[in-house]
């Protein structure tokens, strides 16, 4: 599918994804706070990290910040795709 395809569904060719670090205690709150956010994907995930957000590359400043004022969110790594192999 071509960018073209894509930015019509609603889905970044390149987008940016958020990992996030979670407190245990707050893992409820935070989660349902995720949910409001306006981001193409959100998911809990199993790991070194508790959640991964997916937005476009242009809203990673403005959801970085709204996520930095949920109360639980320990730690957030961001990371952009430059380009897409498949």
């Amino acid at each position: 599918m071509t960018e073209e395809g894509l930015s019509a569904l609603g889905i970044s060719a390149t987008p940016a994804f958020i990992f996030i670090k979670v407190s245990p205690l707050k893992r409820s709150y935070v989660y349902d706070k995720i949910k409001e956010l306006a981001v193409q994907k959100a998911f809990r995930i199993a790991g070194d990290v508790d959640a991964l957000v997916m937005t476009e590359r242009e809203n990673l400043d403005e959801i970085l910040k709204r996520l930095s004022s949920i109360d639980g969110i320990q730690d957030t790594k961001s990371y952009i795709a430059i380009e897409t192999i498949r």
